[in-house]
């Protein structure tokens, strides 16, 4: 089976290498647009299924794997900081809080025009934060191009007290759903693919 990964993702890319997959990686190049009468899992289950349908209408063929990384806090969607001071405040509120980190899967199989869709979630709780480690944390570039303007994976590692659920959803791929979701279709990421 071949298998597309729509992302370009470092932190995706290298999840997907650690279990030893051959993949291709093809960048979705989707706006990602969050509709205000969307639920934050109905906007981040539609943004995979787009970002899905978007590589196969560049023509490939086989498994797509696309994923969609959202922070929410307190029902508010907390997306990618646009600039240093978004980034500041997004830490800001999560600091001292219990906030979801919801990834959404889509897996679409080009070859029988169908597909599945489902959202891991996971409870990260963070530190109580200075305003001197935000500072420090923002000057190292990290959070800019994370949602929820942070990287588990990362520094921001200091600042997580503890999760409830899967890490890898955390850093925006929860492997273990990914690998049932395949199993269904028969292709075993534990036995790379052999079925």
């Amino acid at each position: 089976m071949n298998i597309i990964l729509a992302s370009q993702s470092p932190r995706r890319k290298a999840l997907l290498n650690n279990l030893g997959l051959i993949f291709q990686s093809v960048p979705s190049d989707i706006d990602e647009v969050i509709y205000l009468h969307e639920t934050p899992i109905e906007s981040s289950s539609r943004i995979a299924l787009e970002k899905a349908r978007a590589v196969a209408k560049q023509g490939y063929k086989g498994s797509i794997i696309a994923a969609d990384t959202i922070v929410v806090l307190n029902g508010s969607i907390l997306g990618k900081p646009a600039d240093v001071s978004d980034a500041i405040n997004m830490l800001n509120l999560l600091s001292g809080c219990k906030h979801q980190v919801m990834t959404s899967v889509c897996v679409l199989d080009t070859n029988y025009d169908d597909y599945e869709v489902q959202t891991e979630i996971t409870e990260v709780y963070f530190k109580d934060l200075t305003p001197d480690e935000i500072e420090y944390y923002v000057a190292t570039g990290e959070p800019m191009d994370k949602a929820g303007a942070y990287a588990i994976q990362g520094r921001a590692s200091l600042f997580v007290n503890r999760i409830e659920g899967c890490y890898f959803n955390v850093v925006g791929l929860p492997l273990q759903r990914l690998y049932l979701m395949l199993e269904k279709r028969g292709f075993s990421l534990l036995k790379g693919g052999l079925g």
